[in-house]
């Protein structure tokens, strides 16, 4: 909640009743604190400030501050003590342990997962879903976040501690906790159980083949120079035989031993160098990820089986790649930006020779069978936000709210950045508040020279329409499996248009298909079949790194219903439909 800057919208003293009032709140949502620490926390005469502000999501939160530090926040009504509070006392919530580099994280902005999660020898503490929970450091009793658990004690460890365990509202090192004195946290005896965890978690030659499966997820944090491949929250570390869990899959005894998260990355391995093996030539690089995995990968996964990078303990597949290009099995590189390619194997690699195709395994052709069957159902349209980017005019505008040039905003946030700075201004006009009166900065950020002495206010609309036609264009694409990507200017359409060629014959011509994940030799294919007319594959003129597909014939019709049917393409960025031929009327 705190871990961007928010804005400040009012500050005052607490006095008489609302102090009575506050110690009420709070003794009814800790009523383990004593009396003498209620009077302690919350005192007669000392100062007693409240501070409402607002969080960088928009969410109105007030703050209460004694001793120039914050001791208490309220969301939604809901009263949360800080970590200054919890540093006093620090058996106020239940608490749960971690370890010290999963802080950095967690001040970042990220929640608390469960491998992340110690469990010490006395178990975890009861918790339902919902409740108020501190988190520790190992071997330190004071807590360094405030969060609210997810699920109770029993069903996280039913999950077998994974997912998503603590909803992180306010750390140690966040913004909330710069407003106070940024003082660190004091130095608590941890309870004998704690201790205990601390001594085996010390001694690395004991606790191998001993360790809770949680505990060697997290402990990787600590290995991270070391080994790139690993996850930093909330995921294991990635098989090492990768040729020799492939090889070996269908040897299993079927009693299988692994975790179901284990069972996958050796499904992923096998799938993976069977792919390469058997699949892929040197001809078809470079090859888009999204092709080899729905193409390629999936046609090599055994019957029965099916492949889940979300069970894996890569969680996107990416990451497994970054893995397999660590090992120098292949190298991925970003040919258009937010678009990963394959552009090189290494097929002589021991991992590749080494691995066995598993008997009795589909033909070649039922194969091809399934990878077209694949081709067709495994894409997924992208998520298109417009984003907007702060230029250097408009910065004295947004840098009230802890903007600066180059800070990336949604609309809804330029929206709310801008009604925050008209209210705390108060720049809405008193006879008429549909008109906002224009300052100084709004006129040097949003009126042009000719306008600056004639326009004194602006309607709302006007106000945040000038506002964001100023910002730099921007816009964030989301690929199935894979981080959001944020490029310049609005995304191109995918654009379609007619041509004509020698003995008066048109032919369909598509572009920009890359920009939204789509494999261009897949979609010629694909067609290919649907039309049963010659399509093929040239440089785009004039853009760099990108073809076109282009089709005999004028094939718009079945273009649009493989855009816009098969893969649920939104027709704002698809350009050129209207140029389908006009059926004529039966006589």
């Amino acid at each position: 909640m705190f871990a961007r800057a928010f804005r400040v919208r009012a500050n005052s003293s607490i006095k008489g009743s609302d102090r009575r009032k506050l110690r009420s709140d709070v003794a009814a949502a800790f009523p383990t604190l004593s009396t003498e620490q209620l009077a302690e926390l919350i005192p007669n005469k000392e100062e007693l400030n409240v501070i409402k502000i607002y969080s960088h999501k928009g969410e109105a939160v007030t703050v209460y501050m004694n001793h120039r530090n914050p001791i208490l926040f309220e969301a939604e009504k809901v009263l949360y003590p800080t970590v200054y509070t919890l540093w006093v006392y620090p058996d106020l919530l239940p608490a749960f342990s971690t370890w010290p580099p999963v802080l950095q994280k967690l001040a970042g902005g990220a929640d608390l997962m469960l491998p992340g999660v110690v469990v010490p020898p006395s178990g975890l503490p009861r918790v339902q879903r919902g409740t108020l929970c501190a988190v520790t450091l190992l071997g330190n009793r004071a807590p360094v976040a405030v969060g609210v658990a997810t699920m109770s004690t029993e069903e996280m460890l039913a999950a077998g501690m994974k997912g998503k365990g603590f909803a992180v509202l306010h750390t140690h090192l966040d913004h909330l906790w710069e407003c106070g004195d940024k003082s660190s946290p004091p130095t608590l005896a941890p309870l004998v159980t704690d201790a205990a965890a601390e001594e085996r978690a010390g001694d690395e030659q004991e606790l191998q083949g001993k360790e809770p499966e949680q505990l060697e997820a997290v402990r990787d944090l600590s290995l991270k120079d070391r080994e790139p491949c690993a996850e930093l929250l909330g995921q294991e570390e990635p098989p090492k035989n990768r040729a020799e869990d492939g090889s070996t899959e269908d040897q299993q005894d079927p009693e299988d031993s692994r975790t179901p998260q284990e069972q996958m990355d050796a499904l992923f391995n096998q799938c993976f160098f069977h792919a390469l093996k058997c699949k892929v030539k040197k001809s078809d690089l470079p090859l888009l990820t999204s092709t080899f995995l729905g193409s390629h990968m999936f046609s090599c996964c055994p019957a029965g089986k099916q492949l889940d990078i979300k069970k894996s303990s890569y969680k996107k597949f990416s990451k497994f790649l970054q893995c397999m290009q660590h090992q120098r099995i292949l190298q991925v590189k970003e040919l258009n930006k937010g678009v990963e390619s394959i552009v090189e194997v290494d097929w002589k690699h021991p991992d590749i020779k080494a691995f066995a195709v598993p008997e009795g395994f589909s033909s070649a052709s039922a194969a091809q069978e399934s990878k077209s069957e694949d081709r067709e159902h495994v894409y997924h349209a992208p998520e298109i936000i417009p984003m907007y980017g702060v230029s250097t005019k408009m910065v004295p505008l947004f840098q009230e709210s802890g903007h600066k040039k180059g800070s990336v905003l949604s609309s809804s946030e330029v929206r709310n950045i801008i009604i925050n700075y008209v209210k705390s201004n108060e720049l809405v006009d008193e006879t008429n508040k549909n008109l906002v009166k224009v300052d100084a900065v709004l006129c040097d950020c949003l009126l042009d020279k000719s306008e600056q002495d004639e326009l004194s206010h602006l309607k709302w609309d006007e106000l945040l329409s000038r506002c964001l036609e100023r910002l730099q264009p921007l816009h964030q694409v989301t690929f199935h499996g894979q981080d959001p990507v944020v490029r310049k200017g609005n995304i191109e359409p995918i654009d379609i248009t007619i041509a004509q060629r020698s003995s008066n014959k048109k032919v369909t011509i598509v572009k920009n298909l890359e920009l939204y994940g789509l494999d261009p030799q897949c979609v010629a294919n694909t067609l290919q079949q649907k039309v049963q007319a010659s399509a093929t594959i040239t440089p785009a003129p004039g853009a760099k790194d990108r073809v076109q597909v282009q089709i005999q014939g004028n094939q718009i019709h079945h273009l649009a219903k493989m855009l816009l049917d098969e893969y649920q393409l939104p027709r704002k960025y698809i350009q050129g439909l209207e140029k389908a031929p006009k059926v004529g009327r039966k006589k």
